[in-house]
């Protein structure tokens, strides 16, 4: 099974292509937008804004690739970090809130800042976090509840669909730290950087794919 890391000028790419290599798995960095159709399965990394991220998708053609190839091809995809920032609907960060961003619209709900949900800690959010499991989801097995994972990020998940919320951390308020819709995932944290814990994540997505 290859991979496709997509390279669209922003992310941690070595940190991941590094892990999913430990794996044991083709992992295909995808630089072109029209060569997303290469890879079984879709890593969305991103560093930066939500705004300023979907416009470098929007004008790349890589929305369009992206859309295509998990809704009509039906291909898994997980996001990381801002990758899954923007798997939503619509994005607050770097726009107006009359006027937020649209994102790749591939799971209801919207980001928001994390001081607009109330929480009084630092901001942006650095470190390490224990995260609350929400039932079984395959992302998470054999991955003990209240495990520490690495997190960076100014902006959370603000989800629609509850169903979809399938893991949450406390940083003063309750704040979404996983989602899925169907075969689309997506981490607020770093599970390249979350040692054994997020290797074992990842090992679990690229296993979710093969089933």
């Amino acid at each position: 099974m290859r991979v496709g890391i997509l390279d669209y000028g922003v992310g941690n790419l070595g940190s991941v292509s590094r892990s999913l290599e430990e794996l044991e798995v083709e992992a295909i960095l995808i630089d072109k937008s029209e060569d997303v159709h290469l890879a079984d399965a879709l890593i969305l990394p991103g560093v930066g804004g939500f705004t300023e991220c979907m416009r470098i998708l929007d004008s790349g053609g890589w929305t369009e690739a992206i859309r295509h190839e998990v809704l009509a091809q039906s291909k898994p995809i997980l996001g990381i970090c801002l990758g899954m920032q923007l798997l939503a609907d619509f994005g607050e960060e770097g726009a107006s809130l009359q006027e937020p961003t649209k994102g790749l619209g591939l799971v209801s709900g919207r980001i928001v800042s994390l001081k607009s949900l109330g929480c009084e800690l630092r901001i942006p959010h650095v470190g390490w976090n224990s995260i609350k499991v929400l039932g079984a989801p395959l992302l998470f097995d054999t991955i003990p509840d209240h495990t520490d994972f690495y997190f960076v990020h100014s902006y959370a998940f603000e989800l629609d669909l509850k169903e979809s919320l399938i893991a949450t951390f406390d940083y003063g308020i309750e704040i979404t730290a996983a989602v899925n819709f169907n075969h689309v995932w997506g981490t607020q944290f770093h599970p390249e950087k979350s040692s054994r814990a997020g290797f074992r994540l990842l090992k679990n997505f690229i296993y979710s794919c093969q089933c």
